[in-house]
């Protein structure tokens, strides 16, 4: 059995995202254009991480990118064979799956840096691993300012390889900010003193990457080695960024209408009555709510889509069903509603994530990452 409210995933979409993207760096970058480092954590932005990484595989990523070493341990036991880096914190993780499943850890602190040394020596292995550089973010990363004193200890440790250097922006999405530019320059300056420190030992001749979805439309400077697009991949540019990229939205979310209601004036419906029908009015109910990931705060501020038409959602979300107005629509049970996606070929018949996000005053990654666990993906 199969529940009504469904995500639908076009991999073909995602395919042609990732080529889009690839010829967007292609041609604005006046050079060999940088790799590809497939954002795929959180359940690949809610898509389905396993699919959705082999997908991008077998598209071409150059590498794949993960929160943590179970996410990556679920996309090798998909089959993923390109190489995986962990982004998140490792001092307090199991880190026998960094070797036993070949994955590339991220070193952003001291301690982790020893823990991972450590555990090397144990397997009695080499690990390559990337360094990250806090360069303002101050969340992980080797503060930019404090190299000198904190590195020479990471490069002595001698199971450790470092294959690459890399930052993230806080800011990125925000054209209006001076710390985009501020971080970019640290980051320089960061790459220069790595190599004064390691000048006594081997050159560093790995690579560089610091562009998410935003950095990557907004500035080639900083385009690296490598590029990590997320948001990008599903079809959404980043708020409030424009691009000229054709992309196409990856995921859809429909259910279908299984009850339809009389409200007579002045009655209320869902919990809390906190929406009462001013006149004669149909409500139809549908079974998706806020245990599917649906934000509460829709009711009243956005839409989904009946019969071609675009329908207010009213009364409460509740956790297993929301409803709907559709007064003066003959509509039935069974009609289909589109949460998320298109319905028609009319552009007024399509809701995305960007639209949803900025209706109840969040961003487009929360949207699409909650969307629940008990809705089946449908790969197309």
């Amino acid at each position: 059995m199969v529940r009504v409210t469904t995500a639908r995933i076009n991999l073909e979409a995602l395919r042609g995202n990732l080529q889009a993207i690839r010829n967007f760096l292609s041609t604005e970058s006046g050079r060999n254009p940088p790799g590809i480092i497939a954002v795929v954590k959180a359940n690949a932005y809610g898509h389905g991480a396993e699919r959705v990484g082999l997908a991008l595989e077998h598209a071409g990523a150059t590498m794949l990118a993960c929160a943590d070493i179970e996410e990556g341990i679920a996309l090798r036991r998909a089959g993923v064979q390109v190489p995986v880096l962990v982004f998140g914190a490792l001092s307090v993780s199991d880190l026998d799956g960094l070797f036993e499943y070949g994955l590339t850890p991220t070193i952003s602190t001291p301690s982790a840096a020893r823990a991972v040394q450590a555990a090397a020596v144990k397997a009695r292995r080499t690990i390559g691993y990337h360094l990250k550089i806090d360069t303002g973010m101050n969340r992980l990363g080797f503060r930019h300012d404090n190299l000198r004193r904190t590195l020479p200890e990471l490069f002595a440790s001698a199971n450790l390889r470092l294959d690459a250097v890399y930052t993230h922006f806080a800011t990125a999405d925000n054209p209006e900010s001076e710390a985009f530019e501020e971080q970019r320059t640290r980051f320089e300056n960061a790459l220069a003193t790595i190599g004064e420190i390691r000048a006594s030992g081997s050159a560093f001749q790995g690579a560089r990457h610091a562009a998410n979805s935003a950095a990557l439309l907004r500035d080639a400077r900083v385009w690296y080695d490598y590029v990590r697009p997320g948001l990008l991949l599903y079809g959404i540019v980043p708020p409030p960024l424009a691009s000229t990229i054709p992309l196409q939205p990856v995921l859809s979310l429909t259910s279908r209408v299984v009850a339809v209601k009389g409200l007579r004036p002045g009655e209320g419906v869902g919990y809390g009555l906190r929406y009462r029908a001013e006149q004669p009015s149909t409500i139809a109910v549908i079974p998706a709510g806020y245990a599917d990931g649906l934000d509460t705060r829709l009711s009243g501020r956005a839409s989904v889509l009946i019969r071609g038409r675009r329908v207010p959602i009213v009364g409460s979300v509740c956790m297993d069903m929301m409803m709907a107005d559709v007064t003066a629509l003959d509509v039935a049970p069974g009609d289909e509603v589109v949460i998320i996606g298109r319905q028609g070929s009319d552009s007024w018949q399509q809701i995305d994530a960007r639209e949803m996000a900025a209706a109840i005053g969040t961003i487009p990654w929360e949207i699409v990452c909650r969307i629940g666990t008990r809705i089946e993906r449908q790969y197309d």
